[in-house]
């Protein structure tokens, strides 16, 4: 039986306890919070010790796993903790909000000899694997073109009730590399490589210091061009779309779900009627049962000492694009990869 620890107390938490509490091989033996006012009312909701103290939370007897659900840009300071330890870490996208605090996240679990592993929990749904197959198997034939489009809508609410959301300290930015992230990664993993892009950002809706509406032009190594959009300012919110076009065919993933799947001829697939959960307008429409997936997986790899499905190198290329895409907005110009944001 595994034993897990959560750092964080927040809606993600819950989440990765609800899951932890399905898994068969595993246990949740203590959360971390920082608010010593909150530890009654958190017992109460993970039902097991909380601890304010971080050090202490990791000489929890037997803790083998940290999963950090912190805000993005304090994942970094428990997971050097955790692997100083020597626990395995899961943590919760975006793995950090820089690309020089992602590197020192990998060294540091690379020295210490422990997983790391990061949550894309639809790279895990069926929908998505059956795209990518036919990607990897040639289905689509020459990829060459790529769009991902998160156009949410949040309610002024949403950032006015936390105090990280939408800064540039605590959530690296907006739309782009909170909600839109999802979505960017699974471009990435179809589409390969990104050569450079050119993007434009906008708090066109809030006032916050990251963006609530983006836009973004991707050239693809391989040769293909991509269009990303994201944001949090679109009423009222569509579900998100990932579009795949190449030389032989196409196919759309929307809500998590294949609503197209277009082959030269072929009969168009049968697809799924069932829609699936998306946070176009409510984060907490959002289940828990890819995260379930991601954890088992993760757990089989521990078991197993095999390599994690997400780790840390591919969880960084999604964090480099909205990096240069930020940068990008900032310059007025195209941006050339490999990216350093210095």
């Amino acid at each position: 039986m595994r034993k897990i620890g959560i750092v964080g107390g927040g809606s993600i938490a819950l989440t990765h306890a609800k899951v932890i509490s399905e898994l068969e091989n595993a246990e949740l033996v203590g959360v971390c919070i920082h608010s010593k006012e909150k530890i009654e009312e958190s017992k109460a909701k993970f039902g097991v010790p909380v601890y304010v103290h971080l050090q202490e939370f990791l000489e929890i007897p037997g803790l083998e796993v940290v999963c950090i659900c912190t805000p993005s840009g304090l994942h970094l300071e428990p997971a050097l903790a955790a692997a100083k330890a020597g626990k395995h870490v899961m943590v919760e996208k975006p793995i950090e909000i820089t690309l020089s605090r992602v590197d020192e996240m990998v060294r540091a679990c690379e020295d210490a000899q422990v997983k790391l592993a990061v949550i894309f929990q639809n790279r895990f749904s069926d929908d998505y694997r059956k795209l990518k197959q036919g990607i990897d198997s040639g289905v689509f034939g020459k990829l060459i073109m790529g769009n991902a489009h998160i156009n949410w809508f949040r309610n002024a609410e949403y950032y006015s009730s936390s105090k990280w959301k939408g800064t540039l300290e605590g959530d690296g930015g907006g739309a782009l590399i909170n909600q839109g992230i999802h979505t960017i990664d699974l471009l990435l993993d179809a589409m390969g490589e990104v050569k450079t892009v050119f993007g434009q950002v906008q708090t066109a809706l809030y006032p916050i210091e990251g963006e609530d509406l983006g836009a973004a032009l991707v050239n693809f190594e391989s040769g293909a061009l991509g269009n990303i959009t994201a944001a949090t300012s679109l009423y009222p919110g569509y579900p998100e779309r990932l579009e795949i076009f190449g030389s032989k065919g196409s196919a759309i993933l929307e809500g998590g779900k294949l609503i197209a799947w277009n082959v030269m001829g072929e009969e168009n697939a049968e697809l799924s009627a069932a829609a699936s959960a998306s946070g176009s307008s409510d984060p907490s429409a959002i289940g828990h049962k890819l995260h379930l997936a991601q954890w088992e997986r993760f757990l089989k790899s521990l078991d197993h000492d095999a390599a994690v499905v997400v780790d840390a190198k591919t969880a960084r290329k999604s964090v480099e694009l909205i990096r240069a895409i930020y940068k990008s907005s900032e310059l007025g110009q195209q941006v050339v990869f490999p990216f350093a944001d210095l």
